[in-house]
């Protein structure tokens, strides 16, 4: 663990015997504040997220985010630079410094293509999609659901652990060279849930209800049955609400949660998958299998990897349209 060595004069920090100045904040939510830095060794900006500590739980579970980054290197997965705990009064504050993308989020592309009546291509889709497929293929090979919940929250109840998954558009970073990264992996958890009993199903039926994004949330989370299994599939539909937003500018019960209809009735039917000339068949078909309603019918991340790599044009001399 590093350690935050001093505050050295009004807006400068140290970790890890460097030293880092304060540049403006970018956001905060819940106990979490996030903070632009610039690295005075390396000149480099990095974002660092403060999370105010009440109790000793809530340390270990700013240790275990820092754990679960250490556990990644992985181009599609956010790294961790340093990690340390300090003193603040009678509390504590966990600072994990994280790179800084200065492009924002892939939501953030979506949103500034639709202003100007755009949207991604087809090519752009397939190339993301199958970043995020890789980071989420090295994330389920370890055991582990990605359960991404928004970037400035985290979990201060319990520590039962329930494979509830966020993955949504405003939780992918964008590199530099327009690479999606996987952010947030404070929430991870198991892979696979085996419920045992009405009351195991409540709880996580419960805290799906309250953590989940309802217009990312799968089927299998909004009526939890008393014995089944629970797996990182329900990532698989997340990502085809991804991908829907990907391709049309919205997720695929944005509307209807807007308008105050029940998503958790509109997710058990088949998805309609609107008509449009920029789409090939092959990436509708991809879109249909990651929104099987059945979770016992929905491909697994390796089969649509092996789906996606198909569809990709050849490197050597192929020209790449970048976003």
């Amino acid at each position: 663990m590093g350690h935050a060595l001093c505050v050295c004069s009004r807006g400068t920090v140290v970790i890890d015997n460097k030293r880092y100045l304060f540049i403006q904040k970018l956001g905060e939510g819940g106990f979490s504040y996030v903070d632009l830095v610039e690295g005075l060794h390396d000149g480099q900006f990095y974002a660092l997220k403060r999370i105010l500590c009440h109790e000793q739980q809530d340390r270990e579970e700013a240790q275990r985010e820092a754990d679960m980054h250490r556990l990644f290197h992985h181009p599609n997965i956010l790294r961790l630079v340093a990690y340390c705990l300090r003193e603040r009064g009678t509390k504590h504050e966990a600072w994990l410094l994280l790179p800084f993308f200065k492009r924002g989020t892939l939501w953030n592309e979506i949103e500034k293509l639709k202003d100007k009546g755009n949207f991604l291509t087809e090519e752009q889709i397939l190339r993301l999609l199958l970043g995020i497929c890789r980071g989420l293929e090295a994330v389920h090979a370890k055991g582990y659901a990605h359960r991404i919940s928004a970037f400035l929250s985290r979990d201060a109840h319990g520590s039962f652990p329930l494979p509830c998954r966020d993955l949504k558009p405003t939780n992918i970073l964008l590199g530099d060279e327009g690479q999606p990264v996987l952010m947030d992996l404070g929430s991870m958890s198991q892979a696979c849930i085996h419920v045992e009993g009405s009351r195991q199903a409540l709880v996580l039926q419960d805290w799906a209800a309250q953590r989940c994004t309802i217009s990312y949330r799968a089927p299998e989370l909004f009526s939890v049955q008393s014995h089944c299994v629970i797996d990182e599939r329900t990532d698989v539909w997340s990502l085809g609400c991804v991908l829907y937003a990907m391709m049309f500018g919205e997720g695929p019960y944005d509307m209807v949660f807007q308008k105050g209809d029940s998503v958790a009735l509109a997710v058990q039917n088949q998805l309609s998958i609107p008509q449009s000339p920029r789409h090939s068949s092959a990436l509708r078909q991809l879109l249909t299998l990651m929104m099987t309603v059945d979770p016992q019918q929905r491909p697994h991340i390796p089969f649509l990897l092996s789906q996606l790599e198909a569809l990709q044009p050849p490197a050597e001399g192929q020209h790449t349209t970048q976003i």
